[in-house]
């Protein structure tokens, strides 16, 4: 009985422990937050119901990341929209295109690569993983301010390469007018 419950505790502590990279790989499944963290409850749940077939001594993390894989497409076939063949509905698009989402999704993953590993690191753990600051700064061993400085910066810089905008020409838009231009005025 004392080793039944050691494998609980075991199987607990490796659950509890694998939740934040099951966020993560939730969040690349469903680019959703809300979704994401539906999805790792139902993961954690099946997990929890079918306890007595995982192995010890086998790869837990596959196991777990197999669960949330087949959880997510089980939900993409229960989500399918149904529509009767004689509903006019029927004979339009079901769906919008999706390629325009693939294509800001690449842009973003590009631009977030170009961000230094420390800005990356903090964005993820403040972002996706929805860390406080204090957390990220004590794995990270530096200040509170460093990891929101990390952070802030991180932003302004994906802001930066995602919507890059033309500099103003000085001469355009200077505060004194050059004399060349003064002496085309009418006065």
């Amino acid at each position: 009985m004392i080793t039944t419950q050691s494998m609980n505790a075991d199987f607990d502590c490796d659950l509890e422990g694998i939740l934040p990279r099951l966020r993560i790989y939730a969040m690349s499944l469903t680019r959703d937050i809300d979704r994401a963290d539906d999805l790792v409850q139902q993961t954690a749940l099946k997990a929890l119901a079918g306890r007595e077939s995982f192995r010890t001594g086998t790869n837990f993390a596959g196991w777990m990341f197999r669960i949330q894989r087949n959880e997510f497409i089980s939900g993409l076939r229960r989500a399918r929209p149904t529509i009767s063949i004689d509903d006019p509905l029927a004979q339009a698009k079901s769906h919008p295109p999706l390629q325009e989402t693939g294509l800001i999704m690449r842009e973003f993953m590009g631009a977030f690569r170009q961000l230094s590993d420390t800005r990356r690191q903090a964005l993820l753990f403040a972002t996706v993983e929805g860390q406080p600051y204090n957390q990220i700064a004590q794995r990270a061993g530096v200040s509170v301010g460093a990891i929101k400085s990390r952070v802030r910066r991180g932003r302004e810089m994906l802001k930066q390469l995602l919507e890059p905008q033309i500099a103003p020409h000085r001469n355009a838009h200077s505060k004194h007018p050059s004399r060349r231009t003064m002496q085309c005025l009418p006065s």
